[in-house]
């Protein structure tokens, strides 16, 4: 009995990411509601709410492998984004890999991690932990008041927003590859040479 039982959520759990992975890349994923979740998945408001208390948890659901993967990357992977290559050459490397997620999934990440709820998820205190060591490691004044300053233009607001204005992901990296150069009085990386106020090619 209780094999069949623990078969039966798996395939609820299944169809509930299924439903809602759909539903978050069709409109807002702001808009999306548990009802919407359920019915889309053909399962009943109990059996949703059994699994996942919030439409945030079913978003962190879908969005943990993507930053999973990240992460693993950050601690084991290979420079600049892994250990070995100065600290704002990983700065930098980490905006990229950021901007890159934050366009690839940036639907889940808007149902998971927007307002305050940005700040209480396992990931946001992921990052704040590389780029608190990042910034020590580079020398630079007070880290502490200044880690969460550096992570707010990858708020998936500001991201969404952005992107809406033409704003293109390349033009994202590479003006956080500036804001990481300025760090160090100087660029971090390739991304970061390019000087403040020059054109910059759309698309």
């Amino acid at each position: 009995m209780e094999t069949r039982e623990r078969a039966d959520a798996a395939r609820n759990r299944a169809k509930v990411l299924s439903a809602a992975a759909e539903l978050f890349a069709a409109g807002d994923p702001r808009s999306v509601t548990m009802e919407d979740i359920a019915r889309a998945a053909g399962i009943g408001r109990g059996t949703l709410y059994r699994r996942y208390p919030d439409v945030t948890s079913v978003a962190a659901a879908l969005l943990d492998e993507h930053e999973r993967r990240l992460q693993e990357e950050l601690l084991h992977g290979a420079p600049p984004l892994g250990p070995g290559a100065p600290p704002l050459e990983r700065l930098t490397a980490f905006y990229a890999a950021m901007v890159d997620l934050l366009d690839t999934h940036g639907h889940l990440v808007l149902g998971a991690e927007t307002g305050e709820k940005r700040f209480t998820v396992g990931a946001y205190g992921f990052w704040r932990a590389h780029v608190l060591v990042l910034l020590r490691e580079s020398g630079t004044p007070d880290p502490e008041a200044l880690v969460d300053g550096l992570l707010a233009p990858l708020a998936p607001e500001v991201f969404h927003r952005q992107r809406a204005q033409g704003v293109t992901p390349d033009r994202i990296k590479a003006a956080l590859g500036r804001l990481a150069g300025g760090l160090a009085g100087g660029p971090a990386g390739g991304l970061a040479a390019v000087p403040p106020g020059a054109p910059t090619a759309a698309g």
